[in-house]
């Protein structure tokens, strides 16, 4: 089964970090990574840029009615990226989630539909 890890945490953080703390989670990300494929989880994801980017299109009766700016309710932690890996259960993506290299924040582990 698919699951998708939602990578949330504030992005202010990412403001302040030095080169070497991106370098840092960009090697723990490939490491994560390296091990996902060799695991046969065949990883996809990306990062995203800032939630100052991010626009919004609401519907009603089946119909986009507004698009606005900015994401879909304001909060302390934004989704800053995710990745989708194909697990033998569960528990093995929870595994994979907690293994992520992320500072602070948290990671949302969704089973996807397949349809």
């Amino acid at each position: 089964m698919r699951y998708v890890l939602l990578i949330y945490s504030d992005e202010k953080l990412g403001d302040a970090a030095k080169p070497e703390d991106w370098e840092a989670a960009v090697q723990g990300h490939n490491a994560w990574a390296k091990e996902a494929t060799e695991r046969g989880m065949k990883p996809v994801g990306d990062a995203l840029h800032p939630t100052g980017t991010a626009k919004t299109v609401r519907f009603q009766d089946n119909q986009a009615t507004l698009t606005t700016d900015g994401p879909f309710a304001e909060t302390k932690e934004q989704l800053g990226g995710f990745y989708i890996i194909d697990c033998k259960s569960e528990a093995e993506a929870l595994e994979m989630a907690a293994k992520l290299p992320v500072l602070a924040g948290s990671v949302e582990v969704r089973p996807v539909i397949e349809f």
